[in-house]
């Protein structure tokens, strides 16, 4: 048995990943070197970047609205429309992009690593506008 657990370790507070265009990103509770979970909010008309993970797995769970999600398969993209009740997951390296149809509200668990982003758009010849921008191999960092 464990008696060094506080009730602030067991119902965390929320945190904000920072400023998203596309919405809002909380990080709901970590266990370290293990798993993250998160409450990303996606405006109507608004998306991330296309875009694969070096090293984290990402699973999510559509609680509210409708959203495309957009998987890079050699030089195509293929579709697919989500909503309520419908859930995902991207393995590292698996092009994905998340776009919002109408205000969608998604649970995501993750490997809890962040930093770890490689933005896409232009080998698929698309818009990058919008998302956060790649980063650097070797900077991604384990929460």
């Amino acid at each position: 048995m464990r008696f060094d657990k506080k009730w602030s370790d067991i119902l965390p507070s929320k945190r904000s990943m920072g400023d998203r265009d596309w919405g809002s990103e909380d990080v709901l509770a970590v266990s370290p070197n293990c798993l993250m979970m998160k409450r990303l909010f996606i405006k109507s008309g608004s998306k991330g970047g296309l875009q694969y993970h070096r090293k984290r797995v990402e699973a999510g769970f559509v609680v509210s609205g409708k959203l495309i999600i957009r998987l890079g398969l050699e030089r195509h993209i293929e579709e697919r429309i989500l909503t309520a009740g419908d859930w995902f997951i991207f393995e590292p390296g698996v092009v994905h992009q998340e776009e919002a149809i109408e205000d969608t509200v998604i649970i995501e668990c993750s490997t809890p690593w962040i930093n770890d982003r490689v933005r896409v758009e232009d080998y698929y010849g698309m818009d990058s506008n919008q998302g956060l921008p790649s980063t650097d191999p070797g900077t991604e960092k384990l929460l």
